[in-house]
């Protein structure tokens, strides 16, 4: 028999079960760069179905750097000690939107095909159509929550007094 207080009473169970899970310790301590786990240039932010986190920094570059550590910091990404892997990331699209959901995606592509994640980001060129990285990562040995992809839902860039912020959605 159906009770009048199950969606309440199922609502209530399954806003316990995510606190629960995401409040959860990941141990960060095998990072070679502890800046990944400060909470500078980014924040989550509530949203009902996808992972929502806002990110800032005072240059274009910056920001495209504080949304590839927000990524890894999202789901709970541990590298291997070694082997060391280098590469360079060229990406182009039509403008620094279309490249901040282009960047995101293809490191997630890279740790989905490869197993790779990146602790040092160097943006060596970002100009509204070109996007041009260094990154040097290893083999992650964890990687807890999976995403699918960055997303453009209500995705723009505003230029702020202190430089640039966006607010992101990624799908899980």
């Amino acid at each position: 028999m159906f009770r009048a207080d199950f969606p309440q009473k199922l609502d209530s169970w399954l806003k316990n079960i995510l606190f629960i899970k995401s409040s959860s310790k990941i141990n960060f301590d095998s990072m070679k760069h502890a800046d990944l786990l400060k909470p500078k240039g980014f924040e989550e932010v509530e949203h009902t179905a996808d992972r929502t986190y806002r990110i800032w920094g005072q240059s274009l570059a910056e920001l495209f750097v504080q949304a590839a550590k927000r990524l890894y910091y999202l789901v709970g990404m541990q590298l291997a000690a070694a082997p060391q892997v280098i590469r360079e990331i060229s990406l182009q699209g039509v403008d620094n939107e279309s490249l901040l959901v282009a960047w995101l995606n293809e490191l997630l592509y890279l740790h989905e095909s490869e197993n790779l994640g990146y602790e040092q980001i160097e943006i060596l060129q970002l100009d509204g159509k070109t996007l041009h990285a260094k990154v040097t990562g290893s083999h992650a040995r964890q990687w807890l929550k999976d995403l699918k992809a960055a997303t453009y839902h209500n995705l723009a860039i505003h230029s702020t007094e202190t430089g640039f912020e966006a607010t992101l959605v990624l799908d899980v």
